[in-house]
């Protein structure tokens, strides 16, 4: 929930209130001593200190003493000489984000997900990020020395209204979609299409997730199956273009196949879930989880402390590429140059590499940050999924796409367990194959965001006419069984209280 802030004393705030009716500007010394920076965040997206044990790296041992926000405030008093405080808020969805903002709630710097992002861009919500805080020359821009290449040309090259992402959001977490599931229990084959959410060999065996945008692109992906695999779609010189086309289709008659299908899904699949997946496979209650990446290596480490060894699949079809960035909003920073400066320098404090890993083990997410000329994130990378010296049954994985733009980086080519390769890393750092078979799910306009909502309604809400007539058949019977029942009841306390004898009470009197 988002904190409330509380103003001290009756005599303050009516003294605030003179001066503004007065129109002077009212001041306060705290605000002249410090910059008070208001951040609102996902709830448990950033590391919160108090480690039991440091993550030694070839490089030095790094450990999360404090909560990151306290150590920010102390970075950036000793490098700018500045005090600077805090106000850490969190929330659970984007739109319950925007709610905020629209109701009134001032935050300077938020970090919502793609759509959401798109969308204060186009809603002119956002302040654009200053010339400084884009300077690889400057020694505290981590995040612009240290953004992976490919994260960075995606953000450079897809705009809103012509102005790019780039020019007013910094990455921060990144991610696809995919399944865990159970490979005892579940053909491999089976989740390589996003077919299987409808398949009823798996009936109630599944879960999948509970809001519109995230069962929109499996139903597309779905509804153009035939297409999205074909090798003359593929080969096409602007396959990349087309693909976010047809990803992205919003067409009325689109829009009612979907439904139709994500109805099958809906009377096939365990539940709609947001976050309860992830212990439903550890528990096995069900064998297949559609699940963001980071998720998704959350629920294999957790099966694995019980030895339960779940495995990671991206359908063949294509994949959603997702992300959850910084922005600054207007309402907050208000043309406050210092307050500006704050919100870019903790966007650069949390890129810096020893800050990067501290997030990426705490929130389990993988972050945009590759580390540029710092090594710290790949020998995280390494700590995490290299193969032992002794192990034998081992495999190449490339991840050079990442940390150095390039794909075939002999640099960036990881050993690993042969089993690996279908697990957490797989999920963590999706192979470059899978990578050229993603796309964005787009902001949506106004008219087929009603739509494509309304599609949401029928499908997540109950709907007499979607009985089929053996369900109707088996609920009357059971009514008429109860009924009977009730009357054999009635019956019977009817005949016991005229023959009971005198002074016996029903229990129920």
């Amino acid at each position: 929930m988002i904190k409330l802030r509380r103003i001290s004393g009756v005599v303050l705030a009516l003294a605030v209130a003179a001066f503004s009716f007065s129109g002077i500007r009212f001041k306060t010394s705290a605000r002249e001593d410090t910059i008070v920076l208001k951040v609102c965040n996902w709830e448990e997206y950033i590391d919160e200190g108090d480690w039991e044990e440091p993550i030694d790296l070839d490089s030095g041992d790094i450990m999360g003493e404090n909560p990151m926000t306290e150590d920010f405030e102390e970075w950036y008093y000793e490098t700018y000489g500045k005090k600077v405080k805090v106000e850490y808020s969190t929330f659970g969805t984007n739109e319950e984000l925007y709610s905020q903002l629209t109701l009134g709630d001032t935050f300077d710097l938020i970090c919502p997900s793609d759509y959401m992002i798109m969308k204060l861009m186009k809603e002119g919500m956002l302040v654009p990020l200053s010339e400084n805080f884009h300077k690889t020359t400057l020694e505290e821009n981590y995040y612009a020395k240290g953004v992976s290449p490919y994260i960075r040309e995606v953000f450079e090259n897809n705009e809103i209204d012509g102005e790019a992402w780039a020019k007013y959001a910094a990455g921060y977490m990144w991610g696809i979609t995919g399944f865990v599931y159970n490979p005892e229990e579940v053909d491999e084959e089976d989740v390589r299409t996003w077919d299987v959410l409808t398949n009823s060999d798996y009936f109630r065996k599944i879960t999948t997730k509970d809001n519109v945008r995230d069962s929109y692109f499996p139903a597309l992906a779905a509804l153009n199956k035939t297409k999205l695999v074909s090798e003359s779609f593929r080969n096409q010189p602007d396959y990349e273009k087309q693909l976010a086309a047809v990803m992205n289709d919003t067409d009325s008659n689109t829009i009612k196949e979907a439904e139709h299908w994500l109805k099958d899904v809906r009377n096939n699949v365990y539940s709609f879930e947001t976050d309860s997946g992830k212990a439903d496979m550890v528990s096995g209650k069900v064998l297949i989880n559609l699940q963001w990446s980071g998720d998704g290596v959350y629920a294999m480490d957790q099966a694995e402390e019980d030895d339960v060894y779940l495995n990671w699949c991206v359908p063949d079809e294509c994949t959603d590429l997702w992300f959850d960035g910084w922005v600054m909003l207007k309402s907050g920073i208000d043309g406050d140059s210092e307050k500006q400066h704050a919100a870019e320098a903790f966007i650069n404090f949390l890129s810096r590499g020893d800050n990067v890993v501290r997030n990426m083990d705490y929130i389990g997410y993988t972050s945009v940050i590759s580390g540029g000329d710092d090594s710290r994130v790949y020998e995280y990378c390494q700590w995490n999924y290299s193969a032992e010296d002794e192990e034998e049954d081992t495999t190449e994985y490339a991840v050079g796409y990442f940390f150095s733009g390039n794909a075939g980086d002999e640099n960036y080519i990881l050993t690993i367990p042969e089993s690996q390769a279908k697990r957490q890393i797989s999920a963590q750092y999706p192979t470059v194959e899978q990578i050229e078979r993603s796309a964005v799910m787009q902001y949506f306009n106004d008219e087929a965001n009603k739509e494509i909502n309304q599609m949401w309604i029928n499908i997540r809400c109950f709907n007499f006419s979607q009985i089929t007539a053996k369900q109707w058949r088996n609920a009357g019977i059971i009514i008429a069984l109860t009924a009977a029942a009730i009357t054999l009841m009635a019956f019977g306390k009817k005949i016991f209280s005229k023959s009971a004898p005198k002074g016996y009470k029903l229990l129920d009197d």
